[in-house]
Formats: C-alpha cells, sequence, structure tokens
C-alpha cells in the first residue's frame, strides 16, 4: 500500500508551505525518538515526507509522479530507455526545463532530484532540526526571561572534534565507493527497475573515510549527550510563538552542519490579567458610594499596585487607561497600556441599618 506523504503529516494537497512546516515541527516533537514515547521510524517516515514537501521542485514531482517520483520512469515497454523504458507521454518538459532555467542548478539538478545523484558537488547532511516547548508565566511574558532545557542530543564528539578520526591518523579513499562519494543501486517503482545513484552509506558522500575510526563515536563524528541550552525569551513574546536557536539542533555526521533548535513558547493564563495586542485588561470592583461620589482604589497591575482616582459618577463598566503599562513591543518602541474595567459591586447582605439608608436613598429618587 503506497503512503502518501501529505496523510504523514496530516496536512491537505494544497496546504501551504507554512502549513506543512507547522505540522512537521508538532510530529517531529511528538514522535523524536529521545523522547518518552518517541517512534524512530514513524520520526523518519515524518522527515522523509517533509524533506520532499518542503522542497518546491521535490513537491512538485512528488505531485506529479506519486510517491516514485524520484525514480518517474519504466513504464510500457518500447517508450526509451532502461529495462521497461520510460513512457513520457503527456509529460511536460517544458515545466521541468523552464524550472532549470529559472532555479539555481539547471539541468544537472533537475536528474539529481529524479535519480538521487548529484552532477556537481557532494553534500554532507545535515543534522536534524529539535522542536521543545518551554512554559513561562505572564510576567514573564511581559518582563522577559531566561530558560534552561536540557537536551539529550547528537554533539560533536570532543575526541576527534567531529572529523571521525582518531587524532594524529589521517583518512584515506573510501573502499567502498571508490572515492566517488555515490554507489550505483538497484531500485523497482511501480514505473519498473532502474539503476539509482545514491549517497554511499560508508563515507556519507565525503569520498574519504578515516584510517583508523575516532574510538568514541565509531566513525561517526557525533555523540549522544546531554546538553543544557540557555535561551534567552524576550518581553512582549507572543503566545505559541517559536524562536529558532541556528545551529543549536542535533550534529550532523563528520564535519557536517548541524540542525537548529525551535522553541515554542506557551504563556501560562494569569489569574486576573488578561493580553489584548500590546495592552493587559484587568477588571477591579469598586463600592456603589465609591462610583457615585468619586474617590481612590487600590489596583493591581504587572508592575505592583498603585492608587486608581475614580471621578464621581463613574458608571460600572467604564475603562480606565494606564499609559504605558502594558505588553512591551518585541521591536522595543515602548509599551502598550493597562486597560482597568470598574464594576460596581452590589452588596449580597445588608444590615438593617444599610437597608434604612437604601430605602432614604430610593425615596430621594437615587
Amino acid at each position: 500500500m503506497t503512503t502518501n506523504f501529505y496523510d504523514i503529516l496530516g496536512v491537505s494537497k494544497g496546504a501551504s508551505d507554512d502549513e506543512i512546516k507547522k505540522a512537521y515541527r508538532k510530529l517531529a516533537h511528538k514522535y523524536h525518538p529521545d523522547k518518552a514515547g518517541g517512534n524512530e521510524a514513524k520520526f523518519k517516515e515524518i522527515n522523509e515526507a517533509y524533506q520532499v514537501l518542503s522542497d518546491k521542485a521535490k513537491r512538485q514531482q512528488y505531485d506529479q509522479f506519486g510517491q516514485t517520483f524520484q525514480g518517474a520512469g519504466g513504464g510500457p515497454a518500447g517508450g526509451g530507455f532502461g529495462q521497461g523504458g520510460f513512457d513520457f507521454s503527456g509529460f511536460d518538459f517544458g515545466d521541468i526545463f523552464g524550472q532549470a532555467r529559472q532555479g539555481s542548478g539547471g539541468f544537472e539538478d533537475i536528474f539529481s532530484d529524479i535519480f538521487g545523484g548529484n552532477a556537481k558537488t557532494r553534500r554532507k547532511t545535515r543534522g536534524q532540526d529539535i522542536q521543545v516547548d518551554v512554559e513561562i508565566d505572564f510576567s514573564e511574558m511581559v518582563k522577559g526571561t531566561e530558560k534552561e532545557i536540557r537536551l539529550r542530543k547528537n554533539v560533536v564528539c570532543d575526541r576527534c572534534q567531529g572529523l571521525g578520526a582518531e587524532p594524529g591518523v589521517g583518512t584515506k579513499t573510501c573502499p567502498t565507493c571508490g572515492g566517488a562519494g555515490r554507489i550505483r543501486k538497484t531500485a523497482r517503482s511501480f514505473f519498473g527497475s532502474f539503476e539509482q545513484v545514491v549517497e554511499c552509506p560508508e563515507c556519507h558522500g565525503e569520498g574519504m573515510v578515516p584510517e583508523k575510526k575516532c574510538a568514541k563515536c565509531g566513525g561517526e563524528g557525533r555523540i549522544k549527550e546531554e546538553q543544557v541550552i540557555k535561551i534567552s525569551i524576550p518581553a512582549g513574546i507572543q503566545d505559541s510563538q517559536t524562536i529558532s536557536l541556528q545551529g543549536r539542533g542535533e550534529a550532523g555526521g563528520r564535519g557536517s552542519v548541524p540542525g537548529d533548535l525551535y522553541v515554542t513558547i506557551h504563556v501560562r493564563a494569569h489569574k486576573k490579567f488578561e493580553r489584548k495586542g500590546q495592552d493587559i485588561l484587568s477588571t477591579e470592583y469598586i463600592l456603589f458610594s465609591t462610583a457615585v461620589l468619586g474617590g481612590k482604589v487600590e489596583i493591581e497591575t504587572i508592575d505592583g499596585k498603585l492608587i486608581l482616582k475614580i471621578p464621581a459618577g463613574t458608571k460600572s463598566g467604564e475603562t480606565f487607561r494606564i499609559k504605558n503599562a502594558g505588553v512591551p513591543e518585541l521591536q522595543g518602541r515602548g509599551r502598550g497600556n493597562h486597560l482597568v474595567m470598574v464594576v460596581i459591586q452590589t452588596p449580597k447582605s445588608l444590615s438593617r441599618e444599610q437597608k434604612e439608608l437604601i430605602e432614604k436613598l430610593r425615596n430621594q429618587g437615587i
């Protein structure tokens, strides 16, 4: 049964790049093998789907050919080359070669995407990205904070400095690929069988291997290790906003580029305050006499308590603004306001004397 990459990420075929990226981060975080309840097979499946759907050229080919897009060929006999030949009926060369003229890689990159090889360079395997969630309270959101997270991940081997060889030992031509960095592999698909050029599993496309593998990492150039990472969270960050830390993800193999770390921030709800844009909203209850005659009430703000002056004749539901007491803007252009809505508090029980006074007021038309 053919697996659908869109179904793996849980998105529709018309999903935007942002929707695909968001779905990938959520699933990668859920199934990461280093987490409790993680699933390595599922994690690899998610990454495979994302690598295709996040690349515009590969996604277009996938939409046209399906899961066998990397080997889109074969078909009825007599149609071209390979065992079964290629059937190019209905194939729009204009679209593909138009992209080659407009894109960055040209003709070689098109066949690199389809057959898995690379006519120009050998690419090092980039380290995996990591996605984590961090929770902060409302006041930390307003004022900014620092958090430490512990991650068990692949880091650069400190013995060989990521080279994969014992210190002082050189490298040699890879015996598996003969220094080419690629090997030929027979692949089968719905379209037939064909030879595919893939990255050498021994040297990972480098063409060279250590004369003697590092005793600590076994030649990988990386080891699993717990690492404490300090994250600076800026004041005014939005709930569910993600901070990107370049190069702080998983280390790649043998000197390759590390992945990135994505930290999604979640702000805990406050019992009294609510955020609306850059403003903070709160409600204060005042006495009927204060609303009628005016007065002063002590209120709570994110910066501490202060005295709010209530003018005579204030109506229940009126809002007072305290300037520059809200949430800071991330660009550092100042703060929003604190908006205080006052509500007249109706007493649930009255003494006899209080009732008599209220009766007199009612008789006076108040």
